[in-house]
């Protein structure tokens, strides 16, 4: 469905990065620090934070989006690395990363679980989750994100996934997201900001 989605020459959800991300990036830290963008479809967050100097690891179930966001990566004339896996099989690396973005990765729920503990795991002590998703909510509306609600996360679930962590912030409400043709309008979101003890 993604590659299919991504087989076009437009950029579906824009090339400029999240505004969450935007706003919340000075929390990894002075660059280079490495980052590991999760479901990073066409690269607009992944190439942003290289342009920023980070060392960055871009990954997606999709190979026709990765290409693109390599295609952009290229563009912009910074480095990113890209990585083709299911998040909700792939084991990373323990305490590889100086921080993890999650920017509507958006995976079965049966898989979350999984997610969350590599994300637990392959933070370095100190590291840095900064998450936004659509919340069963969202379903319902026809301004992008997931069509059935086993896909969309609650900030409940993500508290109870990261008890461990030092939660900074954690909430549900609607805001405007504009990125590209695929986000569209009122979003029904959840933004969740958690450091690694």
């Amino acid at each position: 469905m993604w590659d299919e989605r991504y087989a076009t020459d437009d950029y579906v959800y824009g090339t400029e990065p999240n505004d969450f991300l935007r706003e919340q990036v000075g929390l990894i830290g002075e660059p280079p620090k490495k980052v590991l963008c999760l479901a990073d479809g066409e690269g607009r967050n992944g190439v942003y934070l290289a342009k920023l100097g980070h060392r960055v690891l871009s990954v997606d179930a999709s190979p026709v989006g990765l290409r693109k966001a390599t295609r952009l990566a290229e563009r912009e004339n910074v480095p990113l690395e890209t990585l083709v896996a299911d998040l909700t099989e792939h084991t990373f690396a323990a305490g590889a990363f100086d921080a993890v973005v999650s920017i509507f990765c958006h995976v079965a729920e049966a898989g979350r679980p999984h997610l969350h503990r590599q994300v637990a795991r392959t933070l370095k002590p100190g590291g840095m989750l900064i998450l936004e998703a659509y919340t069963p909510a969202q379903v319902p509306r026809d301004t992008g994100g997931p069509d059935t609600p086993d896909r969309t996360p609650t900030a409940a679930e993500l508290e109870a996934a990261f008890a461990d962590f030092e939660i900074l912030s954690s909430r549900e409400f609607d805001r405007q997201v504009i990125e590209g043709r695929g986000h569209s309008g009122l979003g029904a979101v959840v933004q969740f900001i958690a450091r690694k003890p």
